[in-house]
């Protein structure tokens, strides 16, 4: 009798052990799956958005004047007046462009940062639940990389000082918000808003179609979801 106990004590304790096993190993795979598809979005994102035309193709992410510049702007365009806007538009657009690949690495890290716990809460989330994480994470500190190559980029046009004399007076009367008032801090917060949407668009993407994924253990995740 005592030796059936120990060894029905002996089976459970395998049991248990076995059970933690999986456990851990599910936290572990629904997490190393999540990093997998995030990177996958991320560099997606930098690439498409990254090219010559990535911004100024896309009518989803190009980059216009703001507010009732940008109105001033389609006025002038309409009448044939329109090639100094659209030549600051180019402009914009360009060094958008120019910034993004500086995003990669950083979007990467903000991956590798990733704890068990962030995971959980992105996999019980809403749908652009680990767009949300990225922005929170690392979009501060992309913006640090965007604003001197988007600096370099707009200070090659004269444009650029005219912009910045002529937003900042429209700021002055309510015209265009403060943030908008300096043409390469407006393109930089442009070019983020244009990468995370890209971003929140493969998120999107590889949710309602796991077999998009880029690796095995990414399908698994977003396939059990």
């Amino acid at each position: 009798m005592r030796r059936l106990t120990a060894l029905f004590a002996g089976l459970l304790l395998t049991v248990n052990a076995f059970a933690l096993s999986l456990s851990d190993l599910s936290q572990q795979d629904a997490s190393g799956g999540l990093k997998d598809a995030l990177s996958q979005g991320a560099k997606i994102a930098v690439q498409q958005l990254g090219k010559p035309g990535g911004f100024s193709d896309d009518p989803e992410v190009r980059i216009g004047l703001p507010g009732n510049l940008g109105k001033v702007a389609r006025t002038m365009k309409m009448m044939g007046m329109g090639a100094q806007v659209e030549q600051l538009e180019l402009t914009m657009n360009k060094a958008a462009e120019a910034a993004v690949p500086e995003a990669q690495a950083l979007l990467l890290d903000a991956v590798k940062k990733m704890t068990i716990s962030d995971a959980k809460g992105i996999l019980s989330g809403p749908p652009d639940a680990a767009t949300q994480y990225l922005n929170r994470t690392s979009r501060e500190q992309i913006r640090a990389r965007f604003l001197p190559i988007v600096k370099q980029a707009t200070d090659k046009v004269g444009l650029a000082q005219q912009y910045n004399a002529f937003a900042g007076t429209a700021a002055s009367f309510g015209v265009v918000d403060a943030k908008s008032a300096n043409l390469e801090g407006y393109v930089a917060e442009q070019a983020l808003d244009g990468l995370f949407e890209v971003i929140a668009n493969q998120e999107a993407s590889i949710r309602e179609n796991p077999a998009g994924a880029a690796t095995s253990l990414a399908k698994k995740v977003f396939g059990v979801l």
